[in-house]
């Protein structure tokens, strides 16, 4: 495992790191503290790019190489959802751009794993939008009438991962060229099902959720 940068080793952590063990620490006082020090002699903004995001990018990344646990990315990313929101309102209606976007929660019953891309993708700055829990022919409908550019997908069990082949085929019947992004432990334990499935992308954490919506914002899902 990697050192981190601490007081103990010698070298002072940078505002993203302190930022980033304030969150996997729950210490959401602290967080505060860090976010008004920072916002001293920088703009809100700035605060989002090059804190929260690089802060989250790397619990995503701790995630994925067991550093930390599932609960640390949600908590995480709703405390970052609630201080974006409440700096960013100070900052002239301020959003981050990007594709018009949705996350939902197919057929299945376990809604962490969405809720986790939702408050780390608003904690980011980005607006999404929260379609709780679908089955096919709803969602279809749904991203239809919403001209939805990216669809963030989420499942737990190997059959609602599978029925996200028909969504796809559904939604490009109604020449609808929504991009879809999926995440599950389906697609965890087979890095190749995505593809079977349709999807233009899969994510394994939410730094990677912060990644496709990077590459769709830049064209590169297409």
């Amino acid at each position: 495992m990697t050192q981190r940068p601490t007081e103990e080793s010698g070298l002072k952590p940078s505002v993203s790191d302190a930022f980033r063990d304030a969150l996997v620490s729950s210490d959401e006082e602290e967080a505060r503290k860090i976010l008004s020090r920072f916002t001293e002699r920088h703009t809100p903004l700035e605060f989002v790019e090059t804190v929260i995001i690089p802060a989250l990018d790397s619990i995503g990344n701790g995630w994925a190489n067991q550093e930390y646990a599932l609960s640390q990315v949600y908590i995480s990313g709703r405390i970052c959802e609630e201080l974006a929101e409440s700096v960013l309102a100070k900052s002239t209606g301020f959003q981050r751009p990007g594709p018009k976007m949705a996350v939902v929660l197919l057929n299945d019953y376990h809604a962490l794993g969405k809720q986790i891309v939702y408050s780390v993708l608003r904690g980011a700055g980005y607006d999404i939008l929260d379609y709780g829990r679908m089955e096919t022919d709803e969602l279809v409908r749904r991203v239809v009438e919403d001209r939805l550019e990216l669809l963030f997908i989420s499942v737990l069990m190997l059959a609602s991962a599978m029925e996200v082949k028909a969504v796809i085929d559904r939604l490009r019947s109604e020449q609808c060229n929504t991009r879809v992004a999926v995440g599950g432990a389906p697609f965890r334990l087979d890095e190749r099902l995505w593809k079977e499935v349709g999807a233009d992308a899969a994510g394994k954490s939410a730094a990677d959720a912060l990644s496709i919506v990077q590459m769709a914002t830049e064209g590169r899902l297409s």
